[in-house]
């Protein structure tokens, strides 16, 4: 391992010990967004040598399950997948991980970038899913990593419009300077709904036909579903909050599709393929980065626990 970026999943490992369903009951691995140098490889590996500077996709699945054989492998429920629990993540000097899922990079996309395409991976599934693209105008609530990689895969999907949301100014500057065509600061009062989504959708000026929902708040479902327009699609991507109350009857008047998103599937060469050609800049998002001894390990989670000024934490091994 090389590069290793902390994720917000890593840091409620690490600050709580479980996250949702998931718990940790042993000493546990932590990591999953990676990059590294092939070390040793398999006598029946044919595409990789010893040397070759590759991205891991973090997640083992069975290959047999039917999601997995309809292609929906993110869907397995024998996946396993870095640092959850109880698979140990890449936070280590090595790991050993099947070839098929380590990623050649091409001399122009450096480690850290290679660690990069895992966040990258979840804007891009979304954008897939929701049919992002020269037709659609965007509406993305939360700029954390993954509001921001979501915002860059929209606008390399061709999306002519992206306008970002958020209670942190400079956060939404960071939008900006990725190229948000307009930020809108809200408040986390549920009372401002209204009042927010007539802002928005005056900055957006015209109709908003997707919402990635990157914070999974109540409320932003409630705002995502009163402000994306009739026929339009409202895609979750943040699991803020496990329940919610949100205006549903409402927006399914309105045949507002709801859509799920869970990790990625077949997105880490066409990421691998934007970073390179120039579409997609993901450089800016790495604020911080520390080396692998314990404090600096204590120290890098801290920083990115306490977010500020802090996107994306990066270990360099």
């Amino acid at each position: 391992m090389k590069a290793v970026g902390i994720c917000g999943s890593d840091v409620h490992y690490y600050k709580h010990m479980r996250l949702a369903d998931f718990i940790v009951k042993e000493p546990m691995v932590i990591g999953h967004e990676c990059a590294g140098v092939v070390e040793e490889i398999g006598n029946e590996v044919t595409h990789l040598a010893v040397g070759d500077n590759v991205a891991l996709e973090p997640g083992v699945s069975c290959a047999h399950c039917s999601h997995c054989k309809e292609g929906r492998y993110n869907l397995c429920d024998e996946m396993k997948f870095f640092a959850t629990p109880p698979i140990h993540g890449s936070l280590a000097n090595f790991v050993v991980h099947p070839a098929s899922l380590c990623f050649k990079l091409p001399e122009n996309v450096s480690l850290e970038e290679g660690a990069m395409c895992e966040p990258l991976s979840v804007g891009v599934h979304a954008c897939r899913r929701a049919g992002a693209g020269p037709h659609t105008k965007v509406l993305v609530m939360g700029s954390g990593p993954i509001g921001l990689v979501t915002l860059m895969a929209a606008k390399a999907f061709g999306s002519p419009r992206v306008v970002v949301v958020d209670v942190d100014e400079n956060r939404l500057k960071m939008a900006q300077e990725l190229g948000a065509h307009e930020v809108v600061c809200v408040s986390t009062r549920i009372e401002d709904v209204e009042k927010e989504v007539l802002e928005i959708q005056q900055k957006m000026a015209a109709d908003v036909d997707i919402t990635f929902d990157c914070a999974g708040l109540e409320k932003t479902m409630r705002t995502a579903l009163k402000a994306t327009r009739s026929g339009g699609e409202v895609c979750l991507v943040g699991m803020g909050h496990v329940e919610m109350k949100v205006p549903l009857t409402a927006a399914a008047a309105r045949e507002v599709d709801i859509l799920g998103v869970f990790r990625y599937r077949n997105t880490y060469q066409l990421c691998i393929d934007m970073i390179s050609s120039g579409r997609i800049n993901v450089k800016p998002l790495i604020t911080h980065r520390f080396g692998f001894s314990q404090e600096d390990v204590v120290k890098a989670f801290n920083v990115s626990a306490m977010g500020g000024s802090a996107i994306k934490v990066m270990f360099n091994i």
